[in-house]
């Protein structure tokens, strides 16, 4: 199983620096190459760019937390929502499931 964890190609590591625009102020974020994938991803499904779509949930999640202490995490683990969504049906093989065998 790690083999699967351990090969995995160092691009999707890369960190990557993206500029966008958050509460009327220009900002980097960097993420793995990765992570930025899959909010390209959520953000089209949406029918958002990404930079709308990060703008978006930093406003929502202010109003609702009032804070956002490390909003470069927040959106890791909105990742890691998705995905846990996105899990395949109970009987369903995963990808990882036929990759460790």
């Amino acid at each position: 199983m790690c083999k699967v964890f351990a090969g995995q190609d160092p691009e999707g590591y890369r960190l990557v620096n993206r500029s966008v625009r958050i509460g009327g102020h220009s900002t980097s974020i960097q993420l793995e190459s990765t992570f930025w994938t899959l909010l390209d991803e959520i953000a089209h499904r949406q029918g958002m760019t990404t930079p709308k779509f990060l703008s978006t949930l930093y406003d929502e999640a202010l109003e609702i937390n009032g804070q956002i202490p490390n909003f470069a995490s927040m959106l890791r683990t909105t990742c890691a929502l998705y995905l846990r969504d996105r899990q395949p049906v109970d009987g369903e093989p995963s990808d990882l499931d036929s990759k460790a065998a």
